[in-house]
């Protein structure tokens, strides 16, 4: 099975025998020693010295944690949105009685940081910006350096919160060195281990707003990650098998290097973006804006998208993501984390075949 879609994604052969290994005692030197080496690992790609933790959860669980660990009931915040995952941000805000302000971006577009700084100065102040690195849902990545000094140039600063689940890894973004408070991401994306994991960051400033946020929290009460991640343990009983997994990836990710990791997303993303090209497909986000681990196209008119997915799936064994946008027709392809050119080339030469015999 190629699997394309924009995670879980296909795992590494030493990644997967990782997963086989017996149990280990949560509590015990041989936890504590893999906890060591994962978070010191993430922080590499996080390019922070915030505290960083791990959630047994998927990416959703820590955007949860990120809101009801910084905000009260009535807090404002703005949601600024591009497609269906910053819509999620933005409605986990609300089902907690936060008052959220909407920023929403035409889809297959990118967030604009005049737009921003002009919201931000009309409708402010806020406690919060809720910003997605990366939208899957239409293949955008935002502009998040100039995004994010927009928001640090406000006085006061509202607390920056960005979704990196499906971007980070891949795709740059140096916490630290752009003034970002919170940071969460997922491990079933480019960091190729599977699903069940998920990371947070929290600078100074964000646990500050902590000591005041009245949301309710228990399992995602990130006082108790701080207590226990001061030992190198989690307070409630973790995904062994996807940290095992996840300590054999992140090792070989920092022996690649951060910045080899990042050039070789861009290589496949250039080589999955000519292969849509070369069908006579049509590239869904703006150009300018188009993410290094998903692309979303259209097809040409005519062509049955519904029919083309499931072709793929029962002639050729490759499965891609359909759209999340249910006004357009699309196809998303994932190219993150373990993920070669063949895998790609396999898919737009079925891809093609299929849709000749449609015309």
């Amino acid at each position: 099975m190629n699997l394309r879609i924009p995670g879980p994604t296909p795992l590494p052969d030493d990644v997967l025998q990782a997963m086989s290994r017996q149990m280990i005692d949560h509590r015990g030197p041989e936890f504590e020693a893999l906890h060591r080496d994962v978070i010191a690992w993430l922080k590499v790609f996080f390019e922070t010295q915030s505290d960083l933790y791990i959630l047994t959860s998927s990416g959703t669980g820590a955007m949860e944690a990120a809101i009801v660990n910084t905000c009260s009931p009535g807090d404002r915040v703005l949601a600024v949105s591009v497609g269906v995952f910053g819509k999620r941000f933005g409605t986990i805000a609300s089902r907690h009685g936060v008052d959220v302000t909407w920023m929403n971006v035409t889809m297959g577009q990118a967030a604009d940081p005049q737009e921003l700084a002009e919201r931000l100065r009309a409708d402010g102040p806020f406690k919060a910006v809720l910003i997605t690195q990366n939208e899957t849902s239409t293949g955008v990545t935002n502009p998040m350096a100039e995004l994010c000094a927009v928001v640090r140039a406000v006085d006061p600063a509202p607390l920056l919160i960005v979704d990196a689940i499906s971007g980070l890894g891949a795709i740059r973004l140096p916490q630290d060195e752009w003034g970002v408070d919170v940071v969460v991401a997922g491990s079933q994306k480019a960091w190729m281990a599977p699903p069940g994991v998920a990371f947070i960051s929290f600078s100074t400033r964000a646990w500050q707003a902590y000591e005041t946020a009245r949301c309710h929290r228990y399992y995602f009460d990130l006082g108790e990650a701080r207590r226990y991640g001061a030992r190198n343990q989690t307070p409630s009983t973790p995904n062994i098998p996807a940290l095992y997994a996840l300590h054999v990836s992140l090792a070989a990710m920092v022996e690649e290097g951060p910045e080899a990791v990042q050039a070789r997303h861009q290589a496949i993303a250039d080589y999955c973006r000519k292969g849509v090209e070369a069908i006579g497909a049509h590239l869904y986000a703006a150009e300018g804006c188009r993410s290094n681990t998903v692309t979303a196209l259209t097809l040409p008119e005519g062509i049955d998208t519904g029919r083309v997915l499931e072709r793929l799936r029962t002639d050729y064994g490759i499965v891609c993501a359909t759209g999340r946008d249910p006004s357009v027709e699309m196809i998303r392809i994932g190219h993150m984390g373990y993920v070669t050119e063949s895998d790609l080339a396999a898919v737009f030469g079925a891809m093609r075949h299929i849709m000749e015999e449609m015309m």
